[in-house]
């Protein structure tokens, strides 16, 4: 059994991000987000003895967990995405053959009522997903302004009735601090005033919270160039995203690299004048198979874009050493 099946999380859409990588056993690969190793184990499976792969993951859990791994081959850098290039650097990886991001909060995170991401357990409410740094929501509630609660939770959980909730948050905690999810949870709910289906009334609002504390669309938009940076000729790029607003960000990022510079309205240029695409989109969005969704509820979301490095713009690494 492997130390990802130890820990009880599966990880979304394994077969078809491998398939999507195209893995070399003697290929450099970077797993953007270790989680609990899932993706990581199954890129080993592949590697021969002279493959290489560095995992990164913001959360101190599971740069813990990864530090238990006894292979040769593998190295963990405890960064958030925007680290990438930096990581890759200090671990002498110049050029990688592909990279995978499997964006968003890990089933571990959520299942973990202490870590404060779930309104299913009344528990502190923190969200981080690094703990050593930055603020909790419970601190950044406590702070912020009317008008910037109301934005974050429209602008990222795209809640209809955002400024009701703002409205209600700043009430509340004229009253009493906001500590627990379980809190937060009931605040939210008595300013909702339609639900969708099958969904909680704190649903939107935890995510838009969850995405503004840890930064996971800054965080994205840092990454992506970095990782395309990073991808030899031929190499691959490969994103799940598990919500609209990352994968409208992955879609785009993809579509403007394939598409290349535009030229100036007011200078006419000819074609081979423009700098060209440094990616090739690979196929369609992926989505999770019906029999994969029934095991793991988490993949219904669950969406896989590829792409692949050009030669457009490509320098060798020359060697310093």
């Amino acid at each position: 059994m492997s130390p990802a099946q130890d820990m009880g999380h599966a990880a979304v859409l394994l077969y078809e991000a491998l398939t999507a990588l195209n893995v070399r056993p003697d290929g450099v690969y970077i797993d953007a987000t270790f989680g609990r190793g899932g993706h990581s184990q199954a890129l080993l499976d592949r590697l021969g003895p002279t493959g290489r792969l560095l995992a990164l993951d913001r959360d101190p859990e599971a740069a813990t967990v990864a530090r238990t791994w006894r292979d040769p081959r593998f190295s963990i850098a405890h960064v958030s995405f925007s680290g990438m290039a930096q990581a890759a650097l200090t671990h002498g990886i110049t050029v990688a053959d592909g990279v995978l991001f499997d964006l968003g909060v890990s089933s571990p995170q959520i299942d973990t009522p202490e870590r404060g991401f779930s309104f299913r357990h009344d528990a502190p409410l923190d969200m981080r997903m690094d703990t050593s740094r930055g603020l909790s929501a419970a601190q950044w509630l406590a702070l912020a302004q009317e008008d910037e609660l109301a934005r974050v939770v429209r602008d990222y959980g795209e809640e209809r009735f955002a400024k009701s909730v703002a409205r209600a948050i700043v009430a509340a905690r004229a009253e009493q601090p906001i500590a627990t999810t379980g809190q937060l949870a009931r605040i939210v709910a008595g300013a909702v005033h339609s639900r969708e289906r099958g969904q909680d009334p704190a649903t939107r609002t935890f995510q838009a919270i969850r995405i503004h504390i840890n930064r996971e669309l800054d965080e994205i938009v840092e990454a992506l160039p970095q990782a395309v940076d990073l991808l030899r000729p031929g190499g691959r790029l490969a994103v799940i995203s598990f919500h609209s607003l990352e994968d409208r960000l992955v879609k785009r990022f993809m579509r403007a690299e394939a598409s290349g510079e535009d030229a100036p309205k007011e200078i006419p240029l000819l074609a081979n004048q423009l700098k060209p695409g440094r990616l090739h989109l690979i196929g369609r969005a992926i989505k999770a198979s019906d029999k994969e969704i029934a095991g793991n509820p988490r993949a219904r979301s669950a969406v896989l874009r590829v792409a692949e490095r050009s030669m457009a713009g490509f320098v060798e690494p020359t060697c310093t050493g």
